[in-house]
């Protein structure tokens, strides 16, 4: 199965369609991106530029193997367009990758890792004990970003 994004003029996902592979075949039968989108242009009368292939099996720029439940492919020729588009994604023309929308004004574009990244770099790894009183149900530590102090704050959902 052949899946692609459905974008808006201003490059956000609005739907991921999922399409038969013969329809993404070309005279020759070899899967082609530009014979999906005029397929999909005949079909649904968006665009055919507008209408991106996308990889179900791509996350965070690295290629996951089906059924896996994440765990990184050693062969990553595979991945494909940094993430599995979903709706609200933002389609990045520039660096051929869908991504999430910017979460804080501060925070910093990683292409290769197709996500964004605070400017002090990822949340704090929790302790030993934070993850026993996690595991044990007793706290529901999570990590906030705070933009006005450029910090990671520690917060106790529970409390």
């Amino acid at each position: 199965m052949a899946h692609f994004a459905k974008i808006s003029e201003q490059n956000e996902v609005l739907e991921v369609l999922t399409i038969n592979d013969k329809d993404t075949l070309d005279s020759n039968n070899v899967e082609t991106e530009s014979v999906g989108q005029q397929f999909l242009q005949n079909c649904f009368n968006w665009p055919a530029h507008l209408w991106i292939k996308t990889s179900y099996n791509t996350r965070w720029g690295k290629y996951i193997e089906p059924n896996s439940n994440f765990v990184e492919a050693t062969d990553q020729s595979k991945s494909f367009r940094g993430n599995y588009a979903q709706i609200g994604m933002i389609w990045d023309s520039e660096n051929n990758i869908f991504i999430d929308q910017k979460p804080y004004p501060s925070w910093i574009k990683n292409v290769s890792e197709a996500k964004w990244q605070s400017p002090i770099g990822d949340a704090p790894d929790f302790t030993a004990e934070q993850l026993s009183q996690l595991q044990a149900g007793t706290h529901h530590w999570v990590h906030e970003w705070d933009e006005v102090n450029q910090i990671w704050n520690l917060i106790d959902l529970k409390a």
